[in-house]
């Protein structure tokens, strides 16, 4: 499809659909569902697909659901390109204290981080996507990935337990940023968030009187040492450029001043950039940890759960975003994306196959709210949505098109920017 041809397609379908996805994702908001509750959810995407004569496939847990759009090339032959694109649906588990008319209706959740919107733009560009393929214009197959438990996490592993990335070549997805303007589309090569991975630290005394620490093992002091001394430890023996960081979130021991307890805890959050640091992170901890404790006489036990790899974007893939971006939105949108520390299950797909996550401005220009994610009072500009569908649309089709050919043509491309004007070439 011509670079204009697109633009105005996507122009008339957007004139046509956009304020009926921005209602859908208003009737979302007002009715979050979180991790592996998605049931409503999942069934108002599916009968919209199903409307436009797709065939949707639920998750085995009976939430979230995958489907694809075209996959026949004119004349068969060798198996068509797949590319997915992701969107997770889950809310949060916090109140909404907006006052929208949308507001949430189920107390205790919240659509805080944008999935709404990130849903309401999958769908969006799978309605539109099968459109072209009905007129026999998709050069392959695209498959439409609505993840639940993104938050909890757990759901990208079980789109992939179910083969939702099998013979997939591609995988793309969005992510809202409320401190990029609506509009404008971050991307970033390399790692765009972290690891993010839960340490609890449980040590174990004879406690005592605090008259005679000397006699026991003085476990509160134990504890403040292994609290202070495991992070400074840590950044002594990792790569500084891994931005590795361990930060407590949680601490209890006792219940008497004049007591030194015989148990306590400590919890908090191992994040990183670098895979290599995230692999190599649990035993180093546990070894740490065991020479700091040993040193105090009390006896650690350490429970280290994993959440998530960090999200390694592909160079290529990064610039399919990008030369999609300027194609439907003009050089001026893409911007580069700063990396973040937060956790996000996209990163598994991109543990197994090429891809990318960019991020989506959904703040409107010049507003003097500050919404971040994660708040209570998070909002959008809905006009993100049609933004995210122009872009999903044209990545899916740029990757399908042009994108096996160019990689193959830029072995030792490093620069997204450089194979992003190939694309565009």
């Amino acid at each position: 499809m011509a670079e204009r041809d697109l633009e105005s397609e996507l122009d008339a379908f957007l004139a046509d659909h956009e304020a009926d996805l921005i209602d859908f994702r208003r009737d979302l908001h007002a009715h979050p569902e979180t991790g592996y509750h998605e049931y409503r959810t999942t069934r108002r995407i599916a009968l919209r697909l199903e409307a436009v004569g797709l065939k949707p496939a639920i998750l085995p847990k009976g939430t979230g659901l995958i489907v694809d759009v075209g996959g026949d090339l004119a004349g068969g032959g060798a198996d068509p390109p797949v590319v997915a694109l992701r969107a997770d649906i889950d809310a949060l588990p916090i109140n909404d204290e907006k006052d929208v008319p949308y507001r949430s209706l189920t107390r205790g959740a919240c659509h805080a981080c944008g999935h709404d919107v990130h849903t309401a733009a999958l769908l969006g560009t799978g309605l539109f996507l099968a459109k072209i393929a009905a007129a026999g214009g998709l050069p392959g197959k695209v498959r439409l990935i609505f993840q639940p438990a993104e938050e909890v996490p757990g759901g990208a592993v079980d789109v992939m337990a179910a083969g939702g990335i099998a013979s997939v070549d591609r995988i793309f997805a969005l992510h809202c940023d409320p401190r990029l303007d609506v509009g404008k589309i971050g991307t970033r090569v390399g790692p765009i968030t972290a690891a993010c991975d839960r340490l609890t630290v449980k040590v174990s005394g004879p406690g005592g009187h605090t008259a005679r620490p000397h006699l026991t093992a003085d476990l509160v002091f134990a504890l403040g040492k292994i609290i202070t001394e495991l992070p400074a430890a840590l950044s002594r023996r990792i790569d500084p450029r891994s931005s590795l960081s361990l930060v407590w979130g949680r601490v209890s021991a006792g219940s008497a001043a004049n007591a030194i307890p015989d148990d306590g805890v400590v919890e908090g959050t191992v994040r990183c950039l670098d895979d290599a640091a995230w692999h190599e992170a649990p035993d180093l901890v546990k070894a740490l940890l065991e020479s700091v404790a040993a040193a105090y006489g009390v006896v650690p036990e350490i429970s280290y759960q994993r959440n998530v790899p960090p999200t390694v974007n592909e160079a290529v893939s990064t610039a399919m975003f990008e030369a999609a971006a300027e194609r439907v939105l003009g050089p001026d949108a893409i911007t580069e994306a700063p990396q973040s520390l937060g956790g996000e299950d996209f990163a598994w797909y991109l543990d197994s196959i090429p891809g990318a996550l960019a991020r989506l401005g959904t703040r409107t220009p010049g507003s003097a709210a500050d919404f971040d994610i994660h708040q209570a009072v998070f909002d959008v500009d809905e006009r993100a949505i049609g933004y995210g569908v122009r872009v999903m649309a044209a990545t899916a089709l740029t990757a399908l098109q042009d994108g096996g050919t160019v990689a193959s043509e830029l072995p030792g491309a490093t620069s997204s920017h450089r194979v992003a004007e190939a694309l565009l070439a």
